[in-house]
């Protein structure tokens, strides 16, 4: 059986699964300051729709930084980024954008 040449030779980047995520968006009508500001507003939205939370995932653009560290870089050519990768494999049912993309979180409810 030949290959068609003109199929790609490895599957093209797709889209996240977003299935069962529920995303906000904020945005304040004072640009935050920085991380720690954004944080604090990702973690009063997450308190408000998910209860106990933890933290799983998230990206800092003015600092072009994401937790965990380095996840992106086996993601060089993927669609998508690792810290998302990461935050949905890993569990994630909320991402809360702020500033459309300027700051994302993933989190997931934690049951105590």
């Amino acid at each position: 059986m030949t290959q068609d040449p003109s199929a790609p030779r490895c599957p093209l980047p797709s889209q996240p699964d977003n299935t069962g995520l529920a995303v906000i968006d904020i945005s304040p009508p004072q640009p935050v300051d920085d991380y720690r500001e954004a944080l604090a507003l990702a973690d009063s939205a997450a308190q408000q729709h998910l209860g106990d939370a933890m933290l799983l995932a998230w990206y800092d653009r003015d600092r072009d930084f994401e937790s965990p560290q380095h996840a992106s870089e086996c993601h060089q050519d993927s669609a998508v980024p690792g810290y998302v990768d990461y935050g949905l494999s890993h569990g994630a049912t909320l991402k809360v954008v702020i500033e459309r993309g300027r700051f994302v979180f993933f989190y997931m409810a934690v049951e105590l």
